[in-house]
């Protein structure tokens, strides 16, 4: 998927979060907003209105 390197860079563009690489979902997760950003061909789309809800999830509920 990506390098631990990269992955260490990137965060959330709505939380600013850490993400977390999630490749049975094809793409990044943030935790924290409930959102999986997709990575195509190598290359992470990191616009919000390209991520999908993580199902089952509010925003938010992480440590609560």
């Amino acid at each position: 998927m990506l390098s631990e390197q990269l992955l260490e860079l990137l965060a959330c563009p709505i939380c600013h979060d850490r993400l977390a690489a999630a490749p049975e979902r094809d793409g990044l997760v943030c935790e924290r907003c409930c959102l999986v950003f997709p990575v195509r061909d190598g290359i992470p789309v990191m616009l919000p209105e390209e991520a999908q809800r993580i199902s089952g999830h509010e925003p938010g509920a992480e440590g609560q």
